[in-house]
C-alpha cells in the first residue's frame, strides 16, 4: 500500500517510504514517454530497473538499461528517464537528502509543458 500517489501524462509514482533521511517511490513510465529533463537542489537518486528497458539522459549522455540494472544520480545532475519501448518501465527510485518535496524539481525541459 502506497502512502502517496500521483497519476501523471507519463505514468504514475507511489510513495512507498517517506523518513526523514530518505524517501522511496515506486514509478512507472508509459511507452512512449519520458519524464522532465530536471535536476535537484537538495536530493540525489539512486533508480532500480524493475521491468521493462528505459533509457536515461544524464548530464546530455544517453544510455539504455534493462531489469535489475541500477542508476546513480548524483546531486545537481541533468537527467530524465523515457520510455521507448511497448512495455510499461517500473523502477524503484531512492531519494537521499535533506529534503524531498516536489518544489525540489528544476525542470529544464518538459514534453506536457511544466517547465
Amino acid at each position: 500500500m502506497s502512502l502517496d500517489y500521483r497519476d501523471t501524462p507519463w505514468g504514475r509514482w507511489e510513495v512507498l517510504l517517506e523518513a526523514n533521511d530518505c524517501k522511496v517511490k515506486r514509478m512507472t513510465v508509459k511507452s512512449g514517454h519520458r519524464l522532465s529533463y530536471q535536476t535537484h537542489q537538495y536530493r540525489q537518486e539512486v533508480w532500480t530497473v524493475i521491468s521493462g528497458n528505459p533509457y536515461v539522459i544524464l548530464d546530455d549522455v544517453r544510455f539504455d538499461y534493462g531489469p535489475h540494472d541500477v542508476i546513480r544520480i548524483p546531486l545537481g545532475a541533468k537527467h530524465r528517464i523515457g520510455n521507448d519501448g511497448t512495455k510499461d518501465v517500473v523502477i524503484i527510485e531512492v531519494q537521499m537528502g535533506s529534503y524531498f518535496g516536489e518544489d525540489d524539481i528544476v525542470r529544464l525541459e518538459d514534453d506536457y509543458l511544466r517547465a
